[in-house]
């Protein structure tokens, strides 16, 4: 397979040279077909250089300068967009330019992809991984947060290190992937891209790797990353969240429906337990065409529409039980409150039953073989 490790640097002149070297011993005990591309922002202290004196040695090694410093996610997306369509990229790599990443741990990462991983990810976090005994409290804690605020507000919680920069993935699985549609510019990128390949159902292993302090140069993670980074989490999790909050809104209008036709039912005369079912199912009745045409409107699922429509009516049944099992419970034992409110609170424990066995099984998105 053809293999391009990206490396974005800045300022790295110090550190690429040796890093290059080092990949090249590493590349010899190797079956792939590797190659290194270094995607440098300009650097003013000579960088580009080093690597076009390299090139005269190593035709395996590929220089894409840029204008001027764009930020981590810019580098990637253009290093993995150029090793997709000029390279003819089987396999790339995430790698940082300062030896935080062991050379010798790219073996590991690409047996992952050998046995069959879309997404292999060197984790810090998993057992056998480790970060620097050597750093403070202050790093460790932004280290930690930034893990937890991936995990926990952007929900990626199947990965233990959501911000690794060291990663192996197939160009089959990034080629799916809009890389506009990121929105990112700086170390926000790491989770973005981590966001859109769970989505694509990529098989994703973690293999426990040292994470090493830079011995020369500077950290680039500057608050503005950090802010930007926070932001992206919130919309990942908003994003995520949207068919929900659409059947949220869904069953809001059922609410209405559902306690406007009761009230309706009552003014006509209609004993309070016959209006009831009456009700709810006219609201299932508006749910089902709002959900079928507008929540779930974009998956694609094996059955056709009465299919879909039959399912969704023996859910609508199990929750008719569950919503009228409630008011009448609370009918008798709560006799003097308005028979609105029990009504009211039926639809609580039907709405979750709802949500969960439609979403989960009537309009279940099939995988595309």
């Amino acid at each position: 397979m053809k293999t391009i490790i990206i490396i974005p640097t800045y300022n790295e002149g110090n550190n690429i040279t040796l890093l290059i070297l080092a990949l090249q011993v590493q590349f010899k005990g190797m079956k792939h077909d590797m190659h290194i591309l270094v995607v440098d922002d300009n650097s003013p202290d000579g960088t580009a250089n080093e690597i076009k004196r390299l090139q005269l040695g190593f035709n395996n090694v590929h220089l894409l300068m840029g204008e001027k410093k764009a930020g981590l996610g810019v580098a990637y997306t253009r290093g993995m967009s150029y090793a997709m369509e000029h390279l003819g990229a089987e396999v790339v790599f995430e790698m940082d330019a300062d030896f935080s990443h062991k050379p010798e741990d790219v073996p590991r990462l690409m047996a992952e992809i050998d046995k069959g991983a879309d997404f292999v990810i060197g984790s810090r976090y998993v057992p056998g991984g480790s970060i620097p005994k050597e750093w403070g409290m202050r790093r460790k804690a932004i280290s930690k947060f930034g893990n937890i605020v991936a995990r926990y507000l952007a929900g990626i919680y199947s990965v233990r290190d959501c911000t690794a920069g060291f990663r192996a993935i197939r160009t089959s699985i990034l080629r799916n992937v809009a890389f506009s549609d990121l929105g990112v510019k700086g170390y926000a990128f790491q989770i973005a891209l981590l966001h859109k390949v769970l989505v694509l159902k990529a098989k994703i292993v973690e293999i426990p790797v040292d994470f090493l302090d830079r011995s020369t140069g500077k950290s680039k993670l500057g608050v503005k990353d950090i802010i930007e980074f926070i932001l992206n989490a919130w919309w990942i999790r908003f994003d995520s969240l949207k068919t929900f909050i659409k059947f949220a809104i869904v069953g809001a209008s059922g609410v209405v429906v559902n306690l406007g036709f009761f009230t309706l039912f009552l003014m006509q005369g209609i004993n309070k337990y016959v209006a009831s079912p009456m009700a709810i199912e006219i609201s299932i009745i508006s749910n089902f065409l709002l959900n079928n045409f507008w929540t779930f409107r974009s998956r694609k699922t094996k059955d056709r529409v009465r299919i879909r429509g039959l399912k969704f009516n023996v859910v609508s049944f199990l929750a008719l039980g569950v919503s009228y099992g409630t008011f009448v419970a609370l009918s008798i034992f709560f006799p003097n409150v308005a028979p609105q409110f029990h009504q009211f609170i039926g639809i609580v424990p039907a709405t979750l039953l709802n949500y969960f066995l439609n979403s989960y099984w009537t309009f279940k998105e099939v995988d595309e073989d």
